[in-house]
């Protein structure tokens, strides 16, 4: 047989039959798949290149019937911004070199079956490497670390435009594995197959290739592992894969709650930038590492960043406020209650990371004397003094700035307190209160309630009864311009992860009206700091936010990985690599994309080939509350089993998120239904658990549920095409 060579850096030298090459098989057609919108954009002859117009996505190829050189058609998606269609020229050369190479598949339909399935496995190689050696320009923008992963990703989005059914039940009639099963090693896979087949038929085999290709199986199946080590740290002893835990401001307070999720088998902890503050997370991140190091127990810290998601944010109303220390779910007391102290001037919002119980309005002249560590004292509403203490000054901006105060006792404050502060012998007064505004925690909402979304979070109402949770007077506040400029009346919006709902009635500039349609029977609480989605409607949400870019300097120098939240596009990891690099970051810190909407899990293929591009560890998070939410609750095992075939292709880690085992965190007692679905975590590399009172119980079930069986399980479930007695 002649050929023609065609030798670079992506893997071995591949010998491509010439168009004149006589086979002894005769030419038949090489069915595709009929899809008018495939799943993902097909890498099917061409990536863009370097010197090609702009646009982040793939050439799609689809032929309208076969193979065989008579129709051809380009078909694209519902998103052609994502295309790149390269001029009619440069098309027609790369139909004409695709079709060189395809119109040389040897007959589908020979009389001896593995004969017949020979030449079925050669057709699908030699699909497979027509599509590496047409996306070289692409490939070689990958880093050398990751190269035969975007190698075997190409692989993986070539196979899936053909229609393998049959093939893989023939394969399976005579003892072979199926091609779905070998998607961390697809091509080293394939050239297996071709070698026990040719041992049935007593072909030759080349001795070179057999030691070749098994090393490239053993290899690809380490790196799978490997690239989970670099980003999650060594796994537990027992089992190959990782637990991540969600901590906040509780880990703080329970002094053994770090110590004991440590030894129950957690090896990862995850942190919500979306939550707390800087001073919180700098205590969790210390108390981390020393019961790591005490307890000899290596883990890895996971920062998320908040992202552009809206979210519900504080309500505040004017009311009497009594404010007392607390006690926790534990039993414990609370040592003390915080309040925001600001001019009425200005009337400054509290910080994003601070959810103080009340503000306390002033005249501005009277608070410039204030310092940090200053005691105010106040005559509350019945007549008592109180003590409270200045904790921290908080510059908003230039000429904006306000004060965290604590109250250690039990303390009723209402408009025209008066306020003194005392510095050594000398009594300044304060004045009086002017304003104050309860902060409210939630509101309470059932379905056909009506839900006012204010775009500011200091609402003045002037109703009497104003202080009472009344569904018909119910408002949160969103200050999200994206929700306000994007979201229409008759779409629908969902909150907290989906567990309410709603229809929007009316908009006006800086409210929305929404009806809600779902919620719990006996009402559902919506807090602050909850999700807000609008699956439907032309909210952009895209690049980091200002509060991104000052938590990247302490995640830089803080955590392991860091998580890019409602990643949408390749300018995303862009803007986090650069953002990364400015503050110095270690070279070594890991990128988690977050896949939580619809765009992002279509967009997947390009998004790791950009990924890939560095050394950096990689991995990908299934957050399955937002991504239900954006894709439906019917596609959604569709869509998650869709997202792990990809990564399994790039060798990239997978975290299974979102109310895994929930029942059990909370309550202590998991359903049926939790057990089976933390199993899937068998064939992933990580399970990520939320925060509740019984998380400890938790991991420590999870721990023994899967580890046991995970080594076994997570081989069997990515062995190649050799017969069983092989394995």
């Amino acid at each position: 047989m002649t050929s023609s060579k065609v030798r670079c850096n992506l893997s071995q030298t591949y010998k491509f039959p010439s168009s004149s090459t006589k086979l002894r098989y005769q030419p038949k057609h090489l069915t595709l798949k009929q899809r008018e919108n495939p799943t993902y954009p097909a890498l099917h002859f061409k990536l863009k290149s370097e010197n090609e117009p702009e646009g982040h996505g793939w050439k799609i190829c689809i032929y309208s019937d076969n193979i065989d050189g008579a129709t051809q058609d380009y078909v694209t998606n519902k998103h052609p911004e994502n295309l790149f269609l390269s001029s009619s020229s440069d098309r027609d050369e790369e139909l004409e070199a695709g079709m060189s190479l395809l119109k040389q598949v040897p007959s589908w339909y020979s009389a001896n079956i593995s004969v017949n399935l020979l030449d079925k496995l050669k057709a699908v190689r030699l699909w497979l490497l027509a599509s590496e050696h047409r996306n070289f320009s692409q490939l070689k923008l990958c880093h050398r670390i990751y190269l035969p992963s975007a190698t075997n990703l190409t692989h993986y989005l070539a196979l899936q435009l053909l229609s393998i059914e049959e093939l893989n039940e023939n394969l399976s009639s005579v003892g072979l594995l199926c091609l779905k099963s070998s998607c961390p090693c697809i091509l080293p896979s394939i050239n297996y197959g071709i070698r026990q087949l040719e041992n049935f038929i007593e072909s030759d085999t080349n001795v070179e290739d057999v030691d070749r290709s098994d090393c490239s199986i053993s290899m690809m199946r380490k790196r799978v592992s490997s690239h989970a080590i670099k980003l999650f740290g060594p796994a537990h002893e027992e089992r190959n894969f990782s637990i991540m835990v969600t901590v906040g401001r509780e880990s703080i307070s329970n002094e053994t709650l770090i110590s004991n999720l440590l030894k129950a088998g957690a090896n990862v902890f995850r942190i919500n930038c979306a939550h707390d503050d800087p001073n919180v997370w700098s205590e969790i991140v210390r108390k981390v590492k020393a019961n790591s190091q005490m307890l000899e127990k290596p883990c890895r810290i996971l920062m998320d960043l908040a992202g552009p998601k809206p979210r519900t944010e504080l309500l505040m109303r004017e009311t009497n406020v009594f404010m007392a220390p607390k006690i926790d779910t534990k039993g414990d007391m609370i040592p003390s209650a915080h309040f925001w102290v600001c001019s009425m001037e200005c009337s400054s919002p509290p910080p994003p990371h601070f959810s103080p119980g009340a503000v306390i309005c002033v005249d501005r002249k009277l608070i410039d004397g204030l310092k940090e560590g200053d005691f105010v004292s106040i005559l509350d509403g019945i007549d008592k003094k109180s003590s409270l203490r200045v904790v921290l000054k908080c510059s908003l901006d230039a000429d904006d700035y306000g004060f965290i105060v604590e109250c250690s006792r039990a303390t009723c404050i209402g408009v025209g307190s008066k306020l003194y502060f005392k510095r050594g012998n000398k009594k300044h007064s304060l004045g009086q209160v002017v304003k104050l505004l309860k902060i409210e925690k939630f509101v309470i909402l059932k379905a056909g309630d009506s839900l006012t979304i204010s775009r500011f979070c200091c609402t003045s109402v002037d109703e009497p009864n104003c202080a009472v949770f009344d569904s018909n007077l119910a408002r949160i506040s969103c200050t999200s311009d994206h929700l306000f400029d994007g979201a229409n009346p008759g779409e629908p919006i969902a909150f907290d992860d989906g567990r309410i709902w709603g229809k929007i009635r009316k908009k006006k500039a800086n409210e929305i009206t929404v009806l809600i349609t779902h919620a719990s029977p006996t009402g559902s609480k919506l807090g602050s700091g909850k999700s807000i989605n609008t699956p439907r409607s032309e909210v952009k949400l895209r690049g980091l936010t200002p509060r991104d870019l000052v938590d990247l300097e302490f995640i830089a120098s803080h955590a392991d990985m860091v998580g890019i939240s409602f990643i949408r596009d390749v300018e995303d990891i862009q803007s986090v690599r650069r953002a990364l690099d400015k503050k110095g970051a270690k070279p070594e810190i890991g990128i988690v994309l977050k896949i939580e909407t619809k765009e992002a899990y279509e967009r997947l293929p390009i998004l790791l080939f950009e990924a890939l591009k560095y050394s950096n560890p990689v991995g990908i998070m299934i957050a399955r509350g937002d991504l239900m939410i954006e894709c439906g609750w019917e596609q959604m095992a569709e869509v998650q089993e869709g997202i792990m075939s990809v990564c399994a292709a790039a060798h990239v880690p997978v975290v299974w998120a979102t109310q895994v085992l929930e029942t059990l965190v909370k309550s202590g007692r998991p359903t049926r239904a939790e057990i089976t679905d933390a199993a899937t975590g068998m064939r992933l590399s990580c399970v990520m658990l939320n925060k509740g009172d019984h998380i400890a119980e938790a991991v420590c079930a999870l721990n023994s549920m899967l580890s046991n069986r995970s080594s076994e399980k997570k081989i069997a479930m990515t062995n190649p095409l050799i017969p069983p007695s092989r394995l």
